[in-house]
């Protein structure tokens, strides 16, 4: 009887605890506790996935610039000179380049050091600047708009600008006919005919500064309109042949004033012995 009624106290006291626990697991404390970290837990799961493809961009910072420097020198002098400015439909405006902010903040201090504009962190190669870019402040490119300028390459003839082997490849007919298409709609969307004369004379200087050359007969060459290197080099030429010519010219000068001079003296002297001479 003993055994029995011991037996049946354990029972009441284990089913007591149990339906305890069952409460205290199914209350509304525990429960809410129990959703508020699995909440965290995703959350940090999200973020750690923002961190490892949010900076994932795909343009080419290399072949960007390329394309950059191709507007910069065989581009912009002629634009400037026409006093035109892009509409933001042009992909080649300059806020349509999604590395031009990062680039704005680069700071060149001498020849062995580059400075983060954003940080201010100093690094020994513009290359592992970029890096820094990449990984550090990659959350501040626009990434919205079709905005890369790497994808214009072709129609800009950054290969032929960076003069890299794969300008010196064949040429391929097919791909040739895809760049001058990408070009000319270039040349229409950011030089409308439409838009007056500067406009007219762009579209006109654009077709034959890179369009044209979209061909493998090889007879034309891009940058036909020469840039702004050139210009500068003709300055330059031009600068020191009249630095080397102005002091022949002075020289010259001098000897000619010189001879005249001596045979204005020497008439001077014939005709003061003619007047010396008594008649016979």
């Amino acid at each position: 009887m003993k055994k029995l009624t011991v037996t049946v106290s354990i029972f009441v006291i284990l089913t007591f605890y149990l339906h305890e626990i069952a409460y205290v697991s199914s209350s509304p404390l525990l429960h809410h506790a129990k959703q508020v970290h699995e909440e965290k837990d995703s959350t940090v799961r999200n973020l750690e996935q923002d961190e490892e493809h949010g900076g994932e961009v795909h343009c080419s910072r290399e072949r960007s610039r390329a394309a950059r420097k191709v507007i910069e020198q065989y581009l912009t002098p002629f634009v400037e000179r026409e006093n035109y400015h892009f509409s933001r439909n042009c992909r080649l405006h300059p806020e349509n380049d999604i590395f031009r902010d990062q680039e704005e903040h680069k700071v060149f201090v001498d020849r062995h050091d580059w400075r983060c504009g954003y940080c201010r962190k100093i690094f020994h190669e513009e290359k592992f600047l970029d890096q820094h870019f990449d990984n550090r402040h990659s959350n501040l490119l626009n990434v919205t708009h079709d905005n890369c300028l790497a994808d214009l390459c072709g129609a800009l003839h950054c290969d032929a600008f960076m003069n890299s082997k794969s300008s010196r490849t064949k040429c391929y007919p097919a791909a040739a006919a895809k760049n001058r298409h990408l070009c000319e709609s270039l040349a229409d969307s950011c030089f409308p005919i439409s838009k007056g004369p500067s406009a007219s004379r762009l579209h006109e200087l654009f077709m034959h500064q890179f369009c044209d050359a979209h061909t493998c007969s090889g007879k034309l060459k891009p940058f036909s309109r020469g840039g702004k290197e050139q210009s500068g080099f003709f300055r330059l030429a031009a600068g020191a042949l009249i630095l080397v010519l102005l002091p022949v010219f002075y020289l010259f000068l001098f000897l000619v004033q010189s001879d005249m001079k001596g045979r204005t003296q020497e008439l001077r002297r014939i005709s003061k012995a003619r007047w010396k001479v008594k008649p016979s």
